[in-house]
């Protein structure tokens, strides 16, 4: 008898496999298309765009914090409607209870059995409108949830789909009937963009665009011919996982956040005054896949100390606590991190 053929196995892309010119020129079109979607939906905030864009590459959370009347919710919408998947939206209050985020189980009179009722969570994309407004309880079914790709209902561990992306906004704490979220759930953000009020020219811009468009809330149903796919999304998020860091740069993120903790290779002078609690290792993960998402998204597939550098304040400002005397001599967060960003060498 003829020995069976064998079959050769096809040999399957890894984290540490190079990028290819033409992973990198459709990375570079992906987000392009994206940023045209937010092109006819929000006039300025080019930060908050990029923002949103790294993070949905970098496969992170994002937290945008602004007075009301900003469009936070409109961002969100906007990166949501650009891609395929499925997006639900979520409008925080004290009385919201886990449940109404994360499902519940019915009992059925008819088949005499409980079944299982999925909440709004369980989305590709999940806008959580006013965060900080909401419980403690349902923002600990908030934090299982992000950190853990699932929810638990009835004891039934139920897995989010993939991708899955939380865009939370808040007010900021001095607003009323905010509550401040606690530092678990900050830390679980990998950025935390501020939103500021547009110049005038931008405001004229945008009530022009608005009166061409006749309406002034965003229609998340009206058809996108640039839409991305959710596998689009999934290539950008495995493309961004390939892009090389050397050792130096790996460095520099170690030193920006040990520089937060009062240690590093250049320790900031008296910096135990106005820091009680210094970023945690999460944000050196953060700002090595910050900068490995930049990278691809500029057309490169390395890391430049510039792809971290640019990100530095979004990433490190909530998880920097301060203390009681820096808050009553009005430091904020923001001036800590640029005194950090200063003192640490670039490679």
């Amino acid at each position: 008898m003829p020995a069976p053929a064998m079959t050769v196995p096809v040999p399957q892309p890894t984290a540490t496999a190079g990028l290819t010119p033409d992973d990198v020129a459709r990375a570079r079109q992906l987000a392009d298309r994206i940023r045209s979607r937010f092109a006819s939906t929000l006039i300025g905030q080019d930060n908050l765009r990029e923002s949103l864009i790294v993070t949905l590459t970098a496969g992170g959370h994002i937290l945008i914090e602004s007075v009301p009347g900003l469009a936070k919710t409109t961002a969100a919408q906007t990166l949501a409607t650009s891609v395929s998947g499925t997006f639900k939206r979520v409008q925080c209050t004290p009385d919201l209870m886990p449940s109404d985020l994360v499902g519940t189980q019915v009992f059925d009179f008819a088949s005499q059995r409980f079944t299982t009722q999925i909440g709004p969570i369980h989305a590709n994309f999940v806008l959580l409108d006013e965060i900080n407004r909401s419980n403690a309880k349902t923002q600990s079914a908030m934090l299982e949830a992000m950190a853990e790709g699932a929810t638990t209902i009835g004891g039934e561990r139920i897995a989010l789909p993939k991708p899955f992306m939380v865009i939370a906004t808040q007010n900021p704490i001095e607003e009323e009937g905010t509550f401040n979220l606690p530092e678990a759930q900050m830390d679980r953000f990998m950025m935390k963009a501020v939103m500021t009020y547009p110049s005038a020219d931008e405001e004229a811009r945008m009530l022009a665009m608005l009166t061409r468009r006749g309406s002034d809330t965003l229609d998340p149903n009206a058809p996108n011919p640039d839409v991305v796919s959710i596998r689009d999304v999934e290539f950008l998020r495995a493309s961004a996982r390939r892009v090389h860091v050397s050792d130096a740069i790996m460095r520099y993120a170690v030193d920006l956040a040990a520089t937060s903790r009062g240690a590093g290779t250049h320790p900031v002078k008296g910096l135990s005054q106005l820091v009680r609690l210094g970023a945690s290792p999460r944000a050196s993960i953060a700002l090595v896949r910050i900068g490995q998402a930049n990278a691809l998204l500029s057309g490169r597939d390395y890391v430049v100390p510039e792809d971290i550098k640019a990100f530095v304040p979004e990433v490190m400002r909530h998880r920097i606590m301060l203390t009681f005397e820096a808050l009553a001599d009005g430091v904020t967060a923001d001036q800590v991190v640029d005194s950090i960003v200063k003192a640490v060498p670039v490679p």
